[in-house]
C-alpha cells in the first residue's frame, strides 16, 4: 500500500466502496454542507472547497437533489445539522502513522470513538502535530494503466500543471498542487482518459513498511476508522502488500 494510493485505488477497483455507498454519501453530504456553511455560499465559483465536494459527490453518482439539499443546509435555506471540524493523528501497528479528519455533532462522542478504534487495533491516538508534518495536501488522480499509455498521460498532465506522473503497480499515479488540480483534472477529462479516483488529498512524504500480523492490523484499523460516522477521511503512510488488501 503505498501510502494512500492502493488502499484506496485497490478498494475502488474491488467494488469494496459499492457495499459503502450509503455511508459515503453521508460523509459527502457532510462535507457539502460544511463547506457551503464556510464559504458564506452555494456558489462554486466563489468557493473552492465547496466546487471540490461537488465534483467528489458527482465522481461517486450522487443525485442532483440530494447535493442541492447538501447546499441548502450548509447556506441556511434548510434546516440541518452544526458539524464540527476536527482532525485527530496517531500511530498504528508498526508505528505506521495515521491522520483522521472528522466532521461531527458530538466532539466528545468523536474523539472517544476514535481512541477506542486505535486502542482496540494496537495503535493509540497522539498529539495534535504528532504525524501531520509527514504528509503533503495534494492533488491526486490515479488512473489504470491499461487505458493509456504512460507518455501520452504524462504529456497531458504535466502540461496542464501537474508535479509528478508516477507508476504505482498497475496504475499511474499524478499529483499537483491543491491549486492546480482542477484544470489538471479537466485536461485528462478532456481526453477522455477514465480514472479510479481524482480528489485532493494528504499524501505521506515517505512509507512504513508492514507486513504479517502488523499489516493486518493496519488494514483493520483503517477499516474501522472508515466506517466511523464521525470519521470523514482516513490517510495513512503504511506500505502494506496489495494481496493482503
Amino acid at each position: 500500500m503505498s501510502g494512500h494510493s492502493k488502499w484506496s485505488s485497490i478498494k475502488h477497483k474491488k467494488g469494496a466502496v459499492d457495499a459503502k455507498r450509503g455511508k459515503i454519501f453521508t460523509k459527502l453530504i457532510k462535507e457539502i454542507t460544511v463547506a457551503a456553511r464556510m464559504g458564506g455560499s452555494g456558489d462554486t465559483d466563489a468557493n473552492p472547497r465547496l466546487r471540490s465536494a461537488i465534483i467528489a459527490a458527482k465522481s461517486e453518482n450522487m443525485p442532483k437533489d440530494n447535493i442541492e439539499r447538501a447546499i441548502k443546509k450548509g447556506t441556511g435555506e434548510l434546516e440541518g445539522v452544526s458539524y464540527e471540524e476536527n482532525n485527530y493523528e496517531g500511530y498504528g501497528p508498526g508505528g505506521a502513522a495515521v491522520l483522521v479528519e472528522s466532521l461531527t455533532d458530538n466532539k466528545n462522542r468523536a474523539v472517544a470513538d476514535i481512541r477506542h478504534i486505535f486502542n482496540k487495533c494496537g495503535g493509540n491516538l497522539g498529539e495534535n502535530g504528532c504525524v501531520a508534518w509527514m504528509f503533503d495536501k495534494k492533488g491526486y488522480i490515479v488512473i489504470e494503466g491499461s487505458v493509456t499509455d504512460e507518455d501520452a498521460l504524462m504529456e497531458v498532465a504535466l502540461e496542464a500543471g501537474a508535479e509528478d506522473v508516477r507508476e504505482d503497480g498497475s496504475n499511474f499515479e499524478v499529483i499537483c498542487a491543491v491549486e492546480d488540480f482542477e484544470s489538471v483534472k479537466a485536461a485528462i477529462d478532456e481526453k477522455s482518459i477514465a480514472y479510479i479516483e481524482a480528489e485532493v488529498t494528504m499524501l505521506p512524504q515517505s512509507t512504513t513498511s508492514l507486513q504479517g500480523k502488523e499489516a493486518e492490523q493496519m488494514i483493520r484499523l483503517m477499516d474501522m476508522l472508515e466506517d466511523c460516522e464521525d470519521v470523514q477521511r482516513v490517510y495513512t503512510n503504511a506500505d502494506i502488500p496489495e494481496e493482503l488488501i
